[in-house]
């Protein structure tokens, strides 16, 4: 199968680089700046589990012409609009989209525009970014990409697709329950976003405070509520997971949400969070810590738009 991945980033970068390492047909497709960067210095990879580095196949938008058969989305929230415009040659009869966005939203954006059986649903538990030379940088061991139908089932294609990402650096696992995977992953993200930029601190720091753990558990208890009137209650291994996770002494667990209004950037609070309290209100449920969240995130939006222009 070819494969093109959309963008270089975090995501696209760490999981189209370990494709490239195995030997898989993978062509990269980014902006301008991002490929001569490439050109010049390769994709490299920094990782607890060993550094590497590769010379990638790239493309930018103006030179995609042909069909691929797979189509990895790895790209932010706020930057799917126009990738969706830069891939659509890549898009044929057959082809699979295949996306690792956090959140619900971009499924009903995906299938808008290239229909339905195109789209499978996906997530990725990954913890990496960017730094300044433009590395890939792994920042914890987890490197998971669990997707599937979104209707359930396992197809052969999705079987297929499976075989394909199953190469050293990558866990993943093919799902006859891809929504109810999302949906708790969407609740495990709006809670840990919502909590950590609401305080402005990681987990750790949360739980030493007074009422820090409450607060935590407050929030999960609202977004929880939220998935299970839309039809995906929160399964029992899940939350235990999560307790764990949300109860770790001394976690430096925070949202990649927050790491980005540290460093001044742009976030994905309204395709998380707003995402989130939307469907709360559609369905008629209250959801205050939720709500200040988003409003808490929005504002830093302002003040950062404002400062930009």
């Amino acid at each position: 199968m070819r494969v093109l991945v959309i963008g270089a980033g975090a995501l696209g970068g760490y999981y189209g680089a370990c494709l490239v390492r195995a030997g898989r047909d993978v062509t990269f497709l980014v902006r301008a700046g991002r490929a001569e960067q490439l050109r010049r210095n390769g994709l490299q990879v920094v990782s607890p589990h060993g550094d590497f580095a590769l010379q990638p196949k790239i493309l930018v938008a103006d030179d995609l012409k042909d069909a691929f058969d797979v189509v990895l989305v790895g790209v932010k929230s706020y930057s799917l609009d126009d990738a969706m415009s830069q891939f659509a040659p890549a898009v044929g009869g057959s082809t699979m989209i295949l996306p690792i966005l956090n959140g619900l939203k971009h499924i009903d954006a995906l299938t808008a525009r290239f229909g339905a059986s195109c789209v499978l649903g996906g997530l990725a538990n990954v913890s990496a970014g960017l730094d300044a030379d433009g590395r890939v940088v792994q920042f914890m061991a987890n490197q998971t990409i669990v997707f599937g139908e979104t209707k359930g089932a396992l197809s052969d294609r999705v079987l297929a697709l499976e075989t394909l990402l199953r190469v050293p650096g990558i866990d993943v696992r093919a799902s006859e329950e891809i929504m109810q995977d999302m949906w708790e992953k969407f609740v495990q993200l709006s809670t840990l976003a919502g909590i950590t930029c609401l305080m402005r601190a990681s987990i750790g720091d949360i739980l030493t405070v007074p009422n820090g753990e409450a607060f935590i558990f407050r929030l999960f208890a609202e977004c929880c509520s939220v998935a299970t009137a839309s039809g995906f209650e929160p399964r029992t291994a899940f939350i235990e997971f999560d307790r764990n996770l949300f109860t770790t002494v001394n976690s430096p667990l925070k949202a990649s949400m927050l790491r980005d209004i540290e460093r001044g950037s742009i976030t994905e609070a309204e395709h998380i969070l707003g995402d989130m309290a939307n469907r709360a209100r559609a369905l008629g449920i209250d959801t205050p810590l939720l709500d200040l969240a988003r409003a808490h995130v929005a504002a830093y939006e302002i003040g950062r738009q404002r400062a930009a222009s």
